[in-house]
């Protein structure tokens, strides 16, 4: 389905970083045999971070954790490794109950997932048919149109405003009669700001009982402005209220694809009747499972990152640079029609960033020598 943008016309315009050719290389163009889905076909495919290669480069474009797996995860996986010849529990249960305790809720509450995309993913195919629309801000996650377009729904996208920030009243005023799903990235992934209580609090008065209100919390680890919204609170508030969370972020799982959702009994339900079976495997569980009891010293690293985030964001904003409040492990650089050249220039200089063509450059925070020659390169392109 065609996507609907709503905002000013300079907006709906917004160039779209276009794939790789490895990215073509496996998606679904024009064909001459048994023909896909015409979606399928048209639908702009997933733009990856870049990968290092024999030049050492830094990796700074998947919004990654810059700490390897603590020793306990890794012995947890090794352990693990050794019923490879057996199926994984159907639902992740030790998992579920153990993401239960600590969100004090009880496990009916609590879908697992192959990472919080896919789980997503079983959320749209739970509750919308083709043609109901789905409310998210653009520019926000970019997997966001591909899973709607996938599942038949259409989209509407609402600019975020000139800080990078959500535009909940307008994402208020688009919900329609349409409208089974709204999508808020908090922090929002690429531009970094939370969205405050007080504006979600409004957002959610505002919106139908009948709409389910996503909120997507991949980054909430790194979050540390005090005016940020609980979703937890609102979850245990409101009934059409579900929030996703993820262990490749803060945890440090990104290899090993983990994910999920709280939401209230019924809507969990849903979820996990659309859920892939087995989609959380043994390796992934008991990774998961050693980062929860593992906490205090992954608390550590995640203040460390915050630390370099903190230190950056002061470094650019002394060159000059405009830089969106981020919350998350990356920041936000909007430059324009110098995207892809400053990209490449960067790449250059041992720095894979994520490019956003005729938009902005998204930088994950890494160690400290990478984000030491951020700032080098940064202050290269004032």
């Amino acid at each position: 389905m065609v996507g609907i943008v709503a905002g000013r016309p300079a907006e709906r315009n917004a160039i779209r970083a276009g794939p790789s050719a490895a990215a073509r290389r496996w998606h679904a163009g024009a064909v001459t045999g048994p023909a896909p889905r015409r979606v399928v076909q048209q639908i702009p495919a997933y733009v990856p971070g870049a990968r290092p290669g024999a030049d050492g480069a830094y990796k700074l474009s998947s919004n990654e954790n810059p700490f390897p797996p603590l020793d306990g995860v890794r012995e947890a996986v090794a352990r693990a490794s050794a019923d490879l010849n057996r199926y994984p529990d159907m639902y992740a249960s030790d998992l579920v109950a153990a993401l239960a305790a600590r969100h004090g809720l009880e496990p009916a509450w609590v879908v697992a997932g192959c990472g919080s995309v896919a789980v997503l993913a079983h959320v749209l195919e739970a509750f919308c048919d083709a043609g109901d629309e789905v409310v998210h801000a653009w520019r926000s996650f970019e997997a966001y149109p591909i899973a709607v377009s996938l599942q038949g729904a259409v989209g509407v996208r609402v600019p975020v405003d000139a800080a990078g920030r959500h535009d909940l009243p307008a994402m208020a005023a688009a919900v329609g009669p349409r409208t089974r799903v709204v999508l808020v990235c908090t922090p929002n992934n690429p531009t970094g700001p939370a969205v405050h209580a007080d504006e979600l609090e409004a957002f959610l008065d505002a919106v139908p009982r009948d709409v389910l209100v996503v909120l997507d919390e991949a980054y909430v680890e790194f979050v540390r402005d005090a005016d940020a919204a609980d979703g937890l609170a609102a979850l245990r508030a409101r009934e059409n209220v579900v929030v996703l969370r993820t262990f490749s972020k803060a945890y440090g799982l990104a290899g090993l694809r983990v994910g999920y959702a709280l939401a209230h009994p019924d809507v969990a339900a849903a979820i996990r009747t659309a859920a892939t079976p087995f989609g959380v495997n043994q390796l992934a569980e008991a990774a998961a499972l050693a980062s929860l009891e593992a906490e205090p010293a992954l608390a550590e690293r995640v203040a460390a990152v915050v630390a370099e985030r903190e230190r950056v964001l002061a470094g650019l904003r002394a060159q000059g640079w405009d830089v969106p409040e981020s919350q998350a492990n990356f920041v936000w650089l909007a430059t324009g029609e110098r995207t892809v050249d400053l990209a490449a220039d960067a790449r250059a200089h041992g720095l894979l960033v994520r490019p956003f063509a005729g938009e902005g450059i998204r930088i994950s925070i890494g160690e400290p020598a990478a984000n030491d020659r951020v700032l080098e390169v940064a202050a290269t392109w004032r």
